[in-house]
């Protein structure tokens, strides 16, 4: 099966990871068509958009799920040390990576890209301006942000 072009703010960062913004029910269903075995959420249940009962539905697709809500105002080390467990968790599993918009998950991603995986940096700052720039962005949450993503670890 195709990758999904229309789940909102899709990408794929290799053969094993995608990332979205947002899901829908819809979305699951295409998840689990392509084999995803483990999504992690970003984002707050009391998001706009936010999925009700995400964990409940993707159980009902065999799908794992981990949710380590970020406040997108005050992202800190709690919240990536979680994100690198929930990655660690089912290592052979295609994961899917989703928040609202795929700017939480596109600043950890950097930070995992560029300190843990080993990736070059300018490699893994490309990856995530795809979805986002926190040191270019005019949003007035954007300086919590780029501090996060300038932390090493």
């Amino acid at each position: 099966m195709a990758d999904p072009q229309d789940i909102f703010a899709w990408q794929r960062l290799d053969a094993r990871t995608t990332t979205s913004g947002h899901l829908t029910v819809a979305d699951l269903d295409r998840l689990a068509a392509l084999g995803v075995g483990h999504v992690i959420n970003l984002a707050l249940d009391s998001a706009p958009r936010a999925l009700a009962d995400e964990g409940a539905l993707l159980a009902e697709r065999g799908i794992a799920y981990t949710h380590i809500p970020v406040p997108f105002e005050a992202p800190d080390e709690t919240h990536f040390a979680a994100f690198r467990e929930a990655l660690d968790a089912y290592p052979d599993a295609p994961l899917h990576v989703h928040c609202m918009m795929n700017w939480r998950v596109s600043a950890f991603f950097y930070r995992y890209h560029r300190d843990v995986a080993g990736m070059p940096e300018p490699e893994a700052r490309a990856l995530m301006e795809t979805q986002w720039s926190p040191t270019a962005s005019d949003d007035p949450r954007a300086p919590a942000w780029a501090a996060f993503i300038e932390r090493r670890g």
